[in-house]
């Protein structure tokens, strides 16, 4: 509020001017309106405030609990703006605009309603939580009517054998339960879409769903075997209702629509009989047309912890939980967001989670919750980032390390030193291959020696879309297709190809889950001498293959020649 409401409470004696002057302080130091600052101080009460007001202005306050919401006038000033100023509108008389306001004598937010209504703005006093109950109030009612307008909208979207109820249990925790999904007449009609929109993405086995608003279309995407996939367009002005009802479930800030969010939502799903619970990430981002949020459907049970499963090619696996299972070093997974690295290093610790041994992660964000062991997640705002987990974590006695992903020279240095110190050390990169990932470390400021001494095998990682063992067809592609791919001049004879068809059981796309392509290299004696000479990534990569490395496109072209995924996959992932 404005100083002279400060000068009115000393004027009538409530406070001092010795307290004002420090609430003025306080105010200029923290933000907020006076009135605020001077009730969080314990100086005024809110009634002392609006009576103070009331004498100043030779008004009595205004009791909104007599008054009725007028749901054309709401629309005139947007709920955001009514909550920043405390302010909602009462009613229209031609050119007039009246509005009850906590503060009338507020000049700025008189000037942005008059502004943006193009009205005469006749404000008049009312108490400032009698403001808030009717912003409340008032607002949900005009959004419930305008969900009751839209119904007819929804018809075409929503199939009845797949509508479902959705209830907020306890915090952060949603059930869901098809038996009872079919007849919601009582249910919000956006409500009844979003519930929908999830329980599509879970039959469909989808990984991410996207809602993305634009001009004159909002589109809802599902991310699919690693694509995304256009499977509906909701009515345009559904936009804000249905992110409304988002934010609400994963106990995000409905007024803020200017700031990035994140948070989640737990679903308990109760198909055919069967429990199972997903975790579901929300992002919610502003964008030029509203609020895009993408929501990652994370399920435990396509966590695959059994390495003989994930893809590797048995040379290349025997490597591997070698490297793993050495009492000291550090084992990097590297490729880019979305190529599976998270489920080969929790599967490499599940093999090594005894009870004799202190397994320590720091991650960001957790995404599964693995038992006996350690995880943390990390938080930057308040300084947890890896570096400072790390430091941590060499005071607690571990015998195995998880770092997420090293991104800066001080968590590549105490990693390194932790590997060094008796430590095994499992960590990530983004980098294209695993010789590539050297260079990375030693372009942080990483010393070669350290990279050499410490780091005793890099995998490089993809994931590729499996064809459906229900359609898939033989693919009989030139010989020149196969040469040009990597296939050798003996193996092309042999080769028995696939390429996807579709069909029911795969929703016509002729692909259904993936697969790992993977490229091991080992650092022996002579790549760490190599390493400690300061060699190339391409000279590194020569060697390793000369040693027996199997590249991600030859990983790939055994897959292709097995019949699990098709040529064009390959060529999409991998570079020969």
């Amino acid at each position: 509020m404005a100083q002279r409401i400060g000068e009115t409470l000393v004027g009538l004696g409530v406070i001092t001017e010795a307290q004002l002057n420090d609430a003025l302080a306080c105010q200029r130091a923290q933000g907020g309106k006076l009135g605020a600052v001077l009730m969080k101080l314990g100086l005024v009460t809110e009634d002392q405030i609006t009576h103070a007001l009331a004498d100043r202005l030779g008004a009595s306050p205004l009791n909104l609990a007599d008054l009725h919401a007028n749901l054309d006038v709401l629309r005139l000033i947007p709920m955001e703006v009514a909550l920043k100023h405390d302010v909602v509108p009462l009613e229209r008389m031609g050119t007039v605009l009246r509005v009850a306001m906590a503060d009338p004598t507020d000049m700025l937010a008189l000037d942005e309603i008059r502004f943006m209504t193009r009205l005469n703005v006749e404000p008049v006093l009312a108490s400032e939580s009698a403001v808030l109950q009717a912003i409340r109030q008032w607002y949900s009612s005009a959004e419930e009517d305008e969900r009751k307008k839209h119904l007819e909208d929804l018809v075409g979207f929503i199939d009845a054998e797949h509508a479902a109820s959705l209830e907020l249990k306890a915090e952060e925790e949603v059930a869901l339960n098809l038996a009872s999904f079919d007849k919601t007449p009582g249910e919000a009609p956006v409500i009844r879409l979003v519930n929908y929109i999830l329980l599509d993405a879970v039959r469909r086995g989808a990984s991410d769903i996207h809602l993305e608003p634009y001009e004159r279309q909002y589109r809802v995407r599902f991310r699919i075997d690693g694509m995304l996939q256009e499977v509906m367009n909701p009515p345009p002005r559904l936009r804000d209702t249905v992110t409304s009802r988002i934010k609400i479930m994963a106990r995000l800030d409905i007024a803020e629509k200017r700031l990035p969010q994140d948070g989640r939502i737990m679903l308990k799903l109760q198909q055919e009989g069967a429990k199972k619970q997903i975790d579901l990430r929300v992002s919610v981002l502003p964008t030029l047309y509203g609020e895009k949020i993408v929501m990652r459907l994370l399920d435990k049970e396509n966590l695959q912890l059994d390495m003989t499963r994930l893809g590797f090619e048995p040379e290349s696996l025997a490597k591997f939980q070698k490297a793993i299972f050495k009492p000291y070093g550090m084992v990097l997974v590297t490729g880019p967001t979305g190529s599976g690295k998270t489920n080969t290093l929790y599967s490499s610790i599940a093999q090594l989670n005894k009870p004799e041994t202190n397994i320590l992660t720091a991650e960001d964000p957790v995404e599964f919750q693995l038992p006996g062991i350690n995880q943390v997640q990390m938080k930057d705002q308040i300084g947890l980032n890896f570096a400072a987990a790390l430091r941590s974590f060499l005071r607690q006695d571990p015998n195995i390390i998880l770092v997420g992903e090293i991104r800066d020279f001080e968590t590549a240095e105490i990693a390194i030193k932790a590997a060094l110190t008796g430590h095994m050390v499992f960590s990530t990169l983004h980098t294209n291959d695993a010789p590539s990932s050297v260079t990375r470390l030693m372009n942080m400021g990483v010393e070669p020696f350290l990279v050499a001494t410490s780091v005793h095998l890099i995998c490089a990682q993809r994931l590729v879309r499996r064809l459906c063992p229900a359609c898939k067809l033989r693919d009989h592609a030139g010989l020149k297709a196969l040469s040009d791919a990597g296939f050798t001049s003996e193996e092309v004879p042999g080769a028995e190809i696939y390429r996807n068809r579709g069909c029911p059981a795969c929703h016509g796309r002729g692909y259904k889950g993936r697969v790992g392509l993977y490229e091991v290299m080992e650092v022996t004696e002579e790549v760490r001498e190599m390493i400690l000479a300061g060699a190339s990534a391409l000279d590194l990569r020569r060697r390793a293959i000369e040693q027996g490395m199997i590249t991600l496109r030859r990983s790939g072209l055994t897959k292709v020649a097995a019949g699990i995924t098709s040529l064009e996959e390959v060529v999409r992932e991998t570079v020969a």
